[in-house]
């Protein structure tokens, strides 16, 4: 069988730890992907942390080689653009494929869980039973995630996130690294988690809480 001629959308520093994950997946599983290059949306926005000399180019040159790949998995580790982003891909190429990638060292009952389209789950994740992984949702390395944990559609999950049970996290939420997200407890659309918060009670859709109980970011006006 055809190895997947893969397109990792993005070209930073996490669209590189994608490119990873397919490496670690094609060692432990074999034939199963191979990495075609990096796309961008806009070739302007290349800066110097990005990985210019593998970029194929943008989605115009997608359009204009749509013989040369088979598949998108999203390289972009900020909710809000991964769903833009996303949402033009699908649009734009419907007929390729939204594979989702799980590293072989990833530990949870894969029978229970639900998987959308272009999930992303990292090294060291660790999770127990009936988890869910809505479209484009990403796990970053070392989270835990207990029973009946949920990650939305396009939300992302940084390093050492930890999700107790029941726990549901909405559609484009961020959530900081070594964040802890207690039992029960939502958070909602487009909310932010700060790194090493601890969420007790649900965060309403679009607010950002920080600290130790998790309370509403306050800005100050500069005087």
């Amino acid at each position: 069988m055809a190895r997947a001629r893969v397109v990792i959308v993005g070209a930073g520093g996490f669209a590189r730890e994608v490119a990873h994950l397919l490496r670690e997946l094609e060692a432990a599983e074999g034939g199963r992907f191979e990495h075609a290059g990096y796309a961008v949306t806009d070739l302007s926005k290349l800066g110097p942390h990005d990985s210019t000399a593998q970029v194929l180019g943008d989605l115009d040159w997608l359009d204009a080689h749509r013989d040369a790949f088979d598949a998108f998995v999203m390289g972009i580790g900020t909710p809000a653009a991964k769903a833009t982003v996303s949402r033009m891909l699908i649009e734009r190429f419907p007929e390729k494929a939204y594979p989702s990638l799980v590293h072989p060292r990833a530990r949870f009952e894969r029978e229970s869980a639900r998987f959308g389209r272009g999930v992303v789950v990292c090294d060291g994740v660790v999770g127990t039973v009936n988890l869910t992984f809505e479209d484009f949702a990403m796990v970053n390395l070392c989270c835990t995630l207990g029973h009946e944990a949920t990650v939305g559609a396009c939300a992302v999950l940084n390093p050492t996130v930890n999700l107790s049970g029941g726990v549901r996290i909405g559609t484009r939420v961020l959530v900081g690294t070594g964040a802890q997200v207690l039992q029960y407890v939502t958070v909602g659309e487009g909310a932010t988690v700060g790194a090493g918060a601890v969420v007790a009670r649900d965060v309403p859709a679009g607010v950002t809480v920080v600290g130790v109980p998790a309370r509403p970011l306050v800005r100050r006006e500069a005087t």
